[in-house]
C-alpha cells in the first residue's frame, strides 16, 4: 500500500508494507482520513506516536473493513466504519483495535464520517466526561473555526449551554450558524471582557483551550465560580505561571489531557459513549461534520500548510 511517512520533518508519499491485524484488531481500507493539529506536531518532532502505533500520522479515518483479526467478534469484512486511531490514518489501509471503531451515522457518507472520530471523542471526553458541562452553563471554546472548535460549538449548543467562541472575524457568521451565541475576534478584542459582559459578569463555566500558555492567566480570569479549564493544545506555548490564589478563590479546576496515548480500554470506553450519546445528535442533524476541503493523500504536505495557516474552517480530509 501507499502511506505518508515523515522524513526529516517533511511528508513523503511512499510504498510501505500492508498492515496485518493483530489480536483484537481489524484492517480498514481507508476512504478518507482527517487532518489534525497533532499530525502537524508529529511531523515537527514534538508528538511521537505511542508504543505500538504506526509511525505514519493520522488519528481518524473512515472506510471499509477488509480483514478481521483473531479475537474479534461482531465485525465483518465489508462493514462501513469510522475509527479513532493512535496513528496510521494517512495510508490506504490501517489496523485498528476493534473497540475504537464507530458506526457510520445514518445519513452520512464515509467522507463525512471521517471528519468526526477525533473531534467527537476529544470534545466529549473533556467537555462532558471530565468537565461535566450542564444545561444553562457557559462554554468558552478557543479556536472556534477549527475541527475541534466547530464540533464543540455544536455539541455545547445541543446540550443547552451558552456557547462563546474565539475566532477570526471572517469565520464569525458560520460559527453563529453552528450555534455560537457570541463570537470574539481574538486578534482585536479581549475575550475575557467580552465573555464577562455577555454573561452579566459571571464568566465561563467551562473553557476548552487549544492555545496553552499564552492564554492560561486570562482563562483563569474569565472563569466563573466553580469553573473548569481543560487545555488540549499548546499553540501558544507549553510553560506558564499559575496564580493559585485566584484559582482557589474561584474554586476552579485546571486540567490538561491528550487522547492519543490513553490506554486502549479507556479509548474504547470513550468511543462507546460517543456512539451512545453523540451519534444520535448527528443522526438528528443537531451536529454536522464541517468539512473545509478534501485533498489527495499524496498532497498531505499541502494539507498541513493549510492547517498551519489557520485559514480553514472545520476539517481537512485526505483521500487515498
Amino acid at each position: 500500500m501507499h502511506a505518508i511517512v515523515i522524513e526529516d520533518k517533511k511528508l513523503a508519499f511512499r510504498e510501505v508494507p500492508d498492515p496485518v491485524p493483530a489480536e483484537g484488531e481489524v484492517v480498514v481500507d481507508v476512504t478518507a482520513a482527517g487532518v489534525n493539529r497533532a499530525d502537524v506536531s508529529q511531523r515537527q518532532g514534538f508528538y511521537p506516536p505511542p508504543p505500538g502505533a504506526p509511525d505514519y500520522p493520522g488519528l481518524e479515518c473512515a472506510g471499509v473493513i477488509s480483514a478481521v483479526g483473531p479475537g474479534v467478534s461482531g465485525r465483518h469484512v465489508g462493514e462501513r466504519v469510522s475509527a479513532l486511531l493512535a496513528g496510521g490514518g494517512y495510508a490506504q489501509r490501517v489496523a485498528v483495535p476493534a473497540g475504537q471503531l464507530l458506526p457510520v451515522p445514518t445519513g452520512l457518507s464515509l467522507h463525512e464520517a471521517a471528519a468526526l472520530p477525533e473531534v467527537s471523542c476529544t470534545v466529549w471526553s473533556n467537555v462532558v466526561d471530565r468537565d461535566r458541562l450542564r444545561k444553562g452553563e457557559t462554554l468558552l471554546v478557543h479556536g472556534g473555526g477549527s475541527g475541534i472548535g466547530t464540533f464543540a460549538i455544536q455539541l455545547g449548543h445541543a446540550l443547552g449551554a451558552t456557547v462563546v467562541a474565539t475566532a477570526r472575524a471572517s469565520k464569525h457568521d458560520k460559527l453563529r450558524e453552528l450555534g455560537a451565541d457570541l463570537v470574539v475576534d481574538y486578534t482585536t478584542d479581549d475575550f475575557v471582557a467580552a465573555t464577562k459582559d455577555f454573561t452579566g459578569g459571571r464568566g465561563a463555566d467551562v473553557v476548552l483551550d487549544i492555545v496553552g500558555a499564552k492564554y492560561l492567566s486570562r482563562n483563569i480570569d474569565v472563569l466563573a465560580p466553580g469553573g473548569r479549564i481543560t487545555v488540549i493544545g499548546f499553540q501558544g506555548g507549553r510553560k506558564a505561571e499559575v496564580d493559585l490564589v485566584e484559582l482557589m478563590a474561584k474554586r476552579a479546576s485546571l486540567s490538561s489531557t491528550s487522547l492519543r496515548a490513553r490506554p486502549i480500554p479507556d479509548k474504547a470506553r470513550i468511543v462507546a459513549a460517543v456512539t451512545r450519546d453523540v451519534w444520535p445528535l448527528v443522526e438528528a442533524g443537531a451536529i454536522k461534520p464541517i468539512i473545509h476541503t478534501t485533498m489527495p493523500l499524496s498532497e498531505a504536505a499541502e494539507a498541513h500548510a493549510l492547517m498551519e495557516s489557520s485559514d480553514h474552517l472545520g476539517k481537512i480530509l485526505l483521500l487515498p
